[in-house]
């Protein structure tokens, strides 16, 4: 689970080194008017809570820090995944840690305690990243730079899989 969620933020990390700031800083109607950054942000942003959870011993990923940094400067994003990277490759063992969340919309005082574990969880984050991706590509083919991505790019695994396989045909 740690390579192939290694792999995924190097890949955000490669289609960083080949955007400017302002690239990817720029408010996309498309998007809703966010930004490419404002979604590597959020990917970074929620590994680095699941990282300091492992400490913890428990996640909470609504208390993201939303370092406005990471969404304005290519620089401050790749190095914030270096640092990731350096983390989630120095997980060892599987182990259970607790979920909390808010998950009402109207309740600001209601808390879920899940139960989980740190592997299930790195899964989550590397879904969750993948789901980001697919939108940072609508965000480059809208710039006119789908060009610096691969076809695979925010492509879940399964899917690729599922459609590296001759097909049968149905009778």
């Amino acid at each position: 689970m740690n390579r192939d969620c290694i792999q995924n933020l190097n890949e955000i990390k490669l289609l960083l080194t080949r955007l400017s700031d302002q690239e990817y800083a720029k408010p996309l109607e498309v998007l809703s008017n966010a930004s490419l950054g404002q979604h590597v942000r959020h990917i970074i942003e929620l590994y680095q809570a699941l990282i300091h959870g492992i400490e913890s011993g428990v996640i909470n990923y609504d208390n993201r820090k939303r370092d406005i940094s990471i969404e304005s400067q290519v620089l401050v994003a790749k190095d914030s995944i270096d640092a990731l990277i350096l983390k989630i490759d120095a997980i060892s063992e599987n182990k259970a840690i607790e979920l909390k969340g808010n998950f009402s919309i109207s309740d600001s005082d209601s808390a879920t305690h899940i139960q989980s574990t740190l592997f299930r969880e790195l899964a989550y984050n590397l879904e969750h990243s993948i789901h980001h991706q697919a939108l940072l590509k609508i965000g480059l083919k809208d710039l006119g730079l789908q060009h610096l991505i691969h076809e695979n790019f925010g492509v879940a695994a399964a899917t690729i899989r599922f459609k590296s396989k001759p097909q049968q045909a149905s009778s």
